[in-house]
């Protein structure tokens, strides 16, 4: 099976500042100011063509960042991705410009991808009738609430016809209707073959409809394998964290950046 994606030792690295002032130092001087902050350490991991993968991890794991990164929206610091084929995310916003309206998004966003003004006058009524939007289509985004966000991103998206499909959070807001319908045309690429990646708080979702789930755990791999394995390990931990208290959790994050750290420090010597 011809690979899809393929990520070796992705590696993300923010900057922390606490003022304004220590990132204009920062920029002019050789001199470094604010802290390092590792949205994503060391993740690799293989997609085959067809593979529905899903991202699991509690908040600030990794899990956007990383979709950002296979679709090519932000750069990886360190490391390799190689992506087969055209990518589309979904997320809420993701693309959209606020001041134009639905219609001049739609046009905009495939204008971009190389379609002409001929192939987007045939693929406007369908992302139309699609979004559900009616009359608002003609209104400006930033008028819209963010389920009307995500069902105009969502609309764009599937109707381009991408090979890769990212899907971030998009499903999550909106009406339970739409969400079924959602997923539907999610199952129609599952079975025409092509490669998605699902990030969803919703366990349920990832039950239903994912194959391999990648764990990510503060900006690293914990787990990556079939649904049926890695998800019971990972609603195990999850129990045993919504139990934590808030301190507890605090202690989990920073235990666990330490470890990373330490890993690092045995690595450079």
């Amino acid at each position: 099976m011809p690979k899809s994606v393929i990520a070796k030792n992705v590696t993300k690295k923010y900057k922390l500042y606490n003022k304004q002032s220590e990132r204009i130092l920062d920029m002019i001087t050789p001199k470094s100011f604010g802290e390092d902050f590792y949205g994503l350490r060391n993740v690799s991991f293989e997609a085959e063509q067809g593979d529905i993968i899903g991202f699991v991890g509690v908040n600030g794991s990794g899990k956007s960042t990383l979709a950002n990164i296979l679709a090519g929206i932000i750069p990886e610091t360190s490391g390799t991705v190689e992506v087969n084929g055209k990518t589309a995310l979904i997320a809420v916003s993701a693309g959209l410009n606020n001041q134009l309206s639905g219609r001049e998004n739609i046009e905009l966003k495939c204008l971009m991808l190389g379609f002409n003004k001929k192939e987007i006058k045939a693929l406007e009524p369908e992302i139309i009738e699609f979004s559900e939007l009616g009359k608002f289509i003609d209104q400006p985004v930033k008028s819209y609430s963010s389920g009307m966000k995500s069902r105009l991103g969502f609309a764009i998206s599937v109707h381009i016809d991408p090979d890769i499909l990212i899907i971030d959070e998009a499903l999550s807001v909106g009406d339970k209707a739409f969400s079924e319908k959602s997923l539907e045309k999610m199952n129609e690429f599952k079975k025409s073959g092509k490669t998605m990646f699902f990030v969803s708080h919703s366990i349920g979702q990832m039950k239903k409809f994912c194959e391999k789930i990648l764990w990510l755990e503060y900006g690293e791999v914990r787990a990556f394998g079939p649904v049926e394995e890695v998800i019971p390990q990972y609603e195990n931990f999850f129990k045993e964290y919504k139990a934590m208290s808030k301190k507890e959790k605090k202690q989990f994050r920073e235990e666990a950046l330490r470890k990373q750290s330490g890993a690092d420090f045995v690595q450079s010597t």
